[in-house]
Parts: C-alpha cells; sequence; structure tokens
C-alpha cells in the first residue's frame, strides 16, 4: 500500500460510536502514537476523541485515507485496560465502541490540567519585619511552592501582605502542578483494633495481597461484623505495595459514612466516581487516575472502566446489589466484570455481603473462590430478633397499613427513647390513583405502567420513562369532582400513618426522588445517625449498609411485595433485601427486633428470616435452580426487541424467532409481549434464551443475528447477557 507523503504509517483506532471494529487512520509523519494513545480523528463530519488500538490498521485506499487530527498529551489507555474492553465487548455482544466509550467519559481530561502560579522564597529579606510578615516567612520556608491565597490563609494574614513581599523581592513567581484531588491515603493512619476473627480473615487478605496474583475472595459476613474494616487491610496492604484501588459501591452517592470511616482509617477519603460528580471534578479524578496522582477510587460501576495504571485491587461492597447490573446500551454487571477486570491484570479482588448472591456463594463452593466467614457482630452484638406479623390473623385499621403489634413495637420503642424504621420498596403516596364513580385509572401515556401519586410534590409520576403531570381535581374521563382515590400505600402514606399514631414524633422520609436530591439524603442520613429522628420511613436505600446507632426496631410493611413479579430470583432478591434491612437494628449492642408483616408466613424466605438459618436457605434455593437448570447451573440470555408501534416489534419478533437455527442444549423461548409492554413510547418484545453452563450462548447468539433478519425502521434489538431483570 503507497501511504501519503506526509503520512508515517495506519493505525487503527477505536472510536467511541456503535463500532464493531477499529477504523485505520494515517499518523501524520513527526506524531507519535502508540497503542492505548488518545487522538482525536475526523468521523464523518465531526472529529471525535479515539483510543489507538492494537494490531495493525486494515489497508484503505491511499485517497480515502483519513488522518489523525490530533494526539492528546495524556498517559495511553493500559494494555489491560484495551484487552477489557474487547472481553467485555465479546462477552456481553456490545459493539467494542460503545465498550470503549465508556472508558472515555472525561474528554475535557484528555489534554494536562493547567499550571497553577506559586511563589517560592528567594534570598532577599523585607525592608522591615511585622508579626504578620514574620508568620508567612515561617510557613515559606520550607522551601515548598505556595499559591498565593494558599499562603496568606495558611498564614493568616491578608493577600495585601503576600503582594507588599512579591514587590520587594521576598518571593518569586513559579508555576505549580494542579493540587491533586485528594490527599494520598495513609495505610498505617488509623489502624484499629481488630477482633480475633476479624484479624484472620484480615491476615488471609494480606496475604492474597502478598502472592501479587489473582484470587477471587468473598467475605460472607453478617450485619454489623465489620466487612469494612477487614477489606480496609487488604486495601491498606496493597497500598503498601505502591497498588492503586477501587472499591465498588451500589449506592455511592449517599454513603457518605463510608468516606467518613476511610477517611478515619487511612487520613484522607478516596476520590469519588458516580453521576452525580460535578462535571470538572470527574475530569480531574480522571485525569489523576490515569497519571497514578489518585490511589483509591470509590466509585459505582462505571468507576471499573476509568484508566488505571497500577491497578493491584478491587473491592466489591455489598456485591450481591442489583444496582451493579447496568442496562443501558451495553448491558453488564460489575460483579462479574470486576472478576474479569482481576483476571486481566492478575490481581486480588474481593466481594463483600452479608447476604451474598447464589452465584457467588456457588462459585465459593465449586472452589473457584475462597470464602471467609465472619459470623457475629462486633463486640459481640446480638443480632435482632425477628417475627413474622400474619396480616390474616392481626389486620391493621380500616384505611391503614400497619398492623396494631407494629404500632405498639414502635410505641414502646419511642418510650425507650430509641429509634424505629418501617421498610416499604415502593416510593410516593400511592401506586395507583382510580376514579370511585367511574372506575378510571390513571396511566401513563407513555408507559404500560401506573402513575405514582406524590402527595408531597402534588404530582403523578411514571416512575419508567419520568412524565409527570399535576394531580387534577376531577377525574378527566368523567369530570367529577373530589372522587379521586388512592390505592395502596407508598412512603409518604405510611409516614402520613405514622404522623396520625405518633404526632410528636420525628419522622423522617428516606426516598430516591425526594426534594433536594442527593445533598439533602446525605443530610437526612447523617441526621438519623446522630439520633434526630425517632421513626424513618424509607424504600430499599436504607438497606445500603448504614449505621444508625440508636435504631432498635425495623418494621417490614410488605413483606411479600417482592415475591409476586415472576423472577425467578425473586425469592433470593427478597431475603437478600429483607434480611438487610432488619440488620440496621441492633449494630451497637443495644436489644432489638424485626418485625415482618406478611401474608405468607409459612414462605421460606419468611421462615429463615425468622429462624435466621440462612443456610438452609441458600441450599433450597441451589437445589430447586440446579433442578431447573437456571442460573448459576445454567445460562440465559434476553433479546429485546422494541419499536414505536406493536405490530413492528411483534412482526420482527417472530420473524428472528423463525431465524433461530437448532442447537443442542441451547433453546430460544418466545417472543411474548414483555410484562412492561410499553416503556418510553417503544413497544416490547422479549425473546429468552436458555442453555446449558458450558453451552457457547455467545456465538450462538452472534451467529443467529448475523443470518436473522436486520433490523429497519424504528426497531431496535438489545442484547442482554446474564439478565438480572425480566421486566
Amino acid at each position: 500500500m503507497s501511504l501519503e507523503s506526509n503520512v508515517e504509517r495506519v493505525v487503527p483506532v477505536m472510536v467511541p460510536m456503535p463500532a464493531e471494529r477499529p477504523y485505520s487512520y494515517g499518523v501524520p509523519i513527526g506524531m507519535h502514537v502508540e497503542p492505548g494513545s488518545i487522538v482525536r480523528v475526523p468521523l464523518g463530519p465531526r472529529e471525535v476523541a479515539g483510543v489507538v488500538w492494537d494490531g495493525p490498521g486494515e489497508q484503505v485506499a491511499a485517497s480515502k485515507l483519513r488522518k489523525i487530527c490530533h494526539a492528546f498529551d495524556c498517559p495511553p489507555l493500559p494494555e489491560e485496560m484495551r484487552r477489557f474492553v474487547d472481553w467485555v465487548a465479546n462477552y456481553t455482544l456490545s459493539p467494542p465502541g460503545m465498550v470503549a466509550r465508556m472508558a472515555l467519559r472525561a474528554p475535557a481530561a484528555f489534554d494536562p490540567e493547567p499550571m497553577t502560579e506559586g511563589l517560592v522564597l528567594t534570598d532577599l529579606q523585607p525592608d522591615r519585619l511585622t508579626p504578620a510578615r514574620k508568620r508567612v516567612l515561617e510557613y515559606a520556608g520550607d522551601g515548598q511552592a505556595w499559591t498565593r491565597s494558599g499562603l496568606a490563609h495558611a498564614a493568616g494574614v491578608s493577600s495585601s501582605v503576600i503582594d507588599g513581599l512579591i514587590s520587594q523581592g521576598v518571593f518569586e513567581h513559579v508555576e505549580i502542578a494542579a493540587r491533586p484531588i485528594v490527599a494520598m491515603p495513609d495505610p498505617t493512619f488509623g489502624k484499629g483494633q481488630l477482633t480475633p476473627e476479624q484479624q484472620s480473615v484480615a491476615d488471609r487478605l494480606r496475604e492474597k495481597i502478598a502472592e501479587s496474583s489473582f484470587s477471587a475472595t468473598l467475605i460472607d459476613g453478617v450485619t454489623g461484623s465489620g466487612k469494612t474494616e477487614v477489606y480496609f487491610e487488604a486495601v491498606a496492604a496493597a497500598l503498601e505495595q505502591g497498588k492503586q484501588v477501587l472499591i465498588l459501591l451500589p449506592e455511592i452517592a449517599l454513603t457518605q459514612a463510608f468516606l467518613d470511616r476511610f477517611h478515619d482509617r487511612f487520613g484522607a477519603k478516596p476520590a469519588e466516581w458516580h453521576s452525580d460528580l460535578a462535571p470538572r471534578k470527574r475530569e480531574k479524578v480522571w485525569r489523576q487516575v490515569a497519571e497514578g496522582q489518585v490511589r483509591v477510587v470509590a466509585g459505582a460501576r462505571s468507576a471499573l472502566f476509568l484508566p488505571f495504571n497500577e491497578l493491584g485491587l478491587i473491592v466489591v461492597d455489598e456485591e450481591h446489589d442489583p444496582a451493579y447490573k447496568q442496562e443501558d446500551r451495553v448491558f453488564y454487571n460489575a460483579r462479574d466484570m470486576s472478576v474479569v477486570r482481576a483476571r486481566i491484570g492478575n490481581f486480588p479482588v474481593v466481594l463483600a455481603s452479608a447476604t451474598p448472591s447464589l452465584e457467588s456463594r456457588v462459585n465459593a463452593e465449586q472452589g473457584r473462590y475462597e470464602r471467609l466467614v465472619l459470623p457475629v457482630r462486633f463486640a459481640q452484638a446480638a443480632m435482632p430478633d425477628i417475627a413474622a406479623l400474619d396480616m390474616r390473623r392481626s389486620p391493621p385499621r380500616p384505611g391503614g397499613f400497619i398492623s396494631p403489634a407494629l404500632i405498639e413495637a414502635i410505641s414502646q420503642t419511642l418510650d425507650r427513647k430509641e429509634q424505629s424504621l418501617l421498610f416499604l420498596n415502593r416510593r410516593g403516596y400511592a401506586p395507583l390513583t382510580l376514579c370511585r364513580v367511574c372506575g378510571h385509572r390513571f396511566q401513563c401515556d407513555n408507559c404500560s405502567s401506573w402513575l405514582v401519586e406524590h402527595r408531597f410534590r402534588k404530582q403523578l409520576v411514571c416512575h419508567h420513562c419520568g412524565h409527570h403531570e399535576p394531580q387534577p381535581d376531577a377525574c378527566p374521563e368523567c369530570g367529577t369532582l373530589d372522587h379521586l382515590v388512592p390505592c395502596g400505600p407508598g412512603v409518604e402514606r405510611i409516614a402520613e400513618e405514622i404522623d396520625q399514631h405518633f404526632p410528636d414524633a420525628r419522622t423522617i422520609i428516606l426516598s430516591s426522588d425526594l426534594l433536594g436530591g442527593v445533598k439533602r439524603l446525605r443530610l437526612e442520613l447523617e441526621a438519623i445517625a446522630n439520633g434526630e429522628a425517632d421513626i424513618v420511613v424509607g424504600t430499599q436505600l436504607v438497606a445500603k449498609g448504614h449505621n444508625f446507632p440508636g435504631m432498635t426496631l425495623v418494621g417490614i410493611v410488605d413483606a411479600d411485595l417482592g415475591l409476586t413479579n415472576g423472577d425467578p430470583r425473586a425469592a433470593e432478591r427478597t431475603f437478600q433485601l429483607l434480611h438487610q434491612v432488619t440488620g440496621r437494628a441492633g449494630r451497637t449492642g443495644l436489644k432489638s427486633k424485626g418485625l415482618i408483616q406478611t401474608y405468607q408466613p409459612e414462605h421460606p424466605v419468611m421462615k429463615a428470616l425468622v429462624s435466621g438459618d440462612a443456610e438452609a436457605f441458600y441450599e433450597r434455593e441451589v437445589q430447586e435452580r440446579r433442578q431447573s437448570g437456571l442460573p448459576p447451573f445454567g445460562r440465559l440470555a434476553s433479546i429485546i426487541i422494541s419499536a414505536s408501534t406493536k405490530p413492528e416489534a411483534e412482526g420482527y419478533a417472530r420473524e428472528l424467532r423463525r431465524a433461530a437455527t437448532h442447537a443442542s442444549e441451547i433453546d430460544v423461548l418466545g417472543p411474548a409481549e414483555a410484562p412492561m409492554a410499553l416503556v418510553a413510547g417503544r413497544y416490547r418484545f422479549r425473546l429468552l434464551v436458555s442453555a446449558s453452563r458450558r453451552s457457547d450462548i455467545q456465538s450462538y447468539i452472534r451467529a443467529w443475528l448475523a443470518k436473522g433478519p436486520k433490523p429497519r425502521g424504528s426497531i431496535r434489538v438489545q442484547v442482554d447477557i446474564d439478565p438480572q431483570s425480566f421486566l
């Protein structure tokens, strides 16, 4: 191939779009790029950032070859990360360009941060030495460069004092690098006293770090057993080896308490990475992770795609949490991909949970993971006494949702000056509003779901597409005034009922959609931890590992709610959620209890919670999954077909089903209309691929989609390997 005279060679560049392979670009003479270099390239009529990929570029006619426009002054994307991008793309059947896009989410960080103007002392002395000037010279005498405002603040003087010294030549201007976004963590800073059980687990984790090779460890510890303190020792060991650390959390934007605990242990906070981070801060974190200035990141699932150069440990806290599954564009489970990332990088990964996922438990039983158990709470604090309240025998009063037994328990808790928590995994005031005259039900125009009443905001809201409308006074169908009635409870309605019973109690609602966003939620969580609330009414937000010292009573308002959706993981998820919620009680040693309102106390989930026999529950679930060939003993993949009209979606789904070929140990089920048939104006049908554990389900689906009809018009096809949701 003959190249243009001003092009040195051709390289593949992965661009952040649904590209199945890198595109070839010419490298201008004099420009240095290597695999991993981040560059700007022309793509159609615009320019985009991309990554120079591995291997030679494909041959392109000289007349069609386009050149790289710019090579950013940025550390290259590490080879481990490029391999990880390729692996995720291949496993999830996603375009590699869309996976690479997740690693390039801070484009403003590709150029170096601008230098800051600083000051250093010269050999000159001021004409007179006032007390203020003396303080400035004492601080600046360490030989380090200071910013003008930083030196004035440290010395407790006005900026004019600094300006006077500058004018006399006592200071000279220098350029200093941008300040690190977080201080360097000190692994020896706040090491506490561990119990013998904790120390044993911590020692084993340190051994794993010392081996400097891949291993997967599951910390299975009851709520309040000190799992965080234990894996902090693994973090310390990795830092001592000069490695970077990633800690994944399911709700990083709400875990201020975790950041404070990290600071207490390491003398500095970790860098945060989540969707609520300000853009400028995201750019700083991305750049300083790439440069190695940031040593520890605590982040949501997307932090897995940060450009670590020296990553030596990943910790996945609350590893069972469904929030680790992304179901948008690239469908992946961050817990599973963390294990892959660690294997590619040849370093340890630690999974921690009080209620491990069935997949992790089975992996431990089969020897893929090592399971380390913390069976007791810190300081021998007792687990709460759990009891089921049979709602058939102890129903609430008419119009209410809380049984008399739970009301009495709350009253006794208030008398002891302790805190109560009422849990209902349903936001808003009521999940359905209807007219009692004509029966009209308020439904979202864009989704097949009811509009949820949010009484505090005076809105009816769709929790799937975000549509909202003012709460009307009259029925839009029959025009009748004052005959709209809420059906069923949300947390706002439970709080209203609590106010009727206990008008003098300080009640707080915890829900992700309250006005004020993350900042308000953090303040509310801090207030609860400080004892500034008597009764907390919350959604699953309250199950995220929070420590409420004064909490001694937990009431589950509707324990049956999660068992009615037909999800094969329904029992497991309900057990995990309710176990985590009841675990908020009694963490500091106070006698505590959990009361579970249920219409089916004989259900295995309720029996396991009341008896505290988690092992029996897991054994039963494992047996059922094994017999039915469901994960982790079989494999599943969802094919979701959506279109702007129902006939389009259904017709294409049937065509695609007919194109599926027969394969041993692989079954294709459907198509069937999705339980949530209409979402955001798009009609949805689903096909389910069920296969044995040893089947190559990806190759089968890849060949099937290639052979099948091509999507046309508004039709969109999404593949979800290892689905967690079946809506």
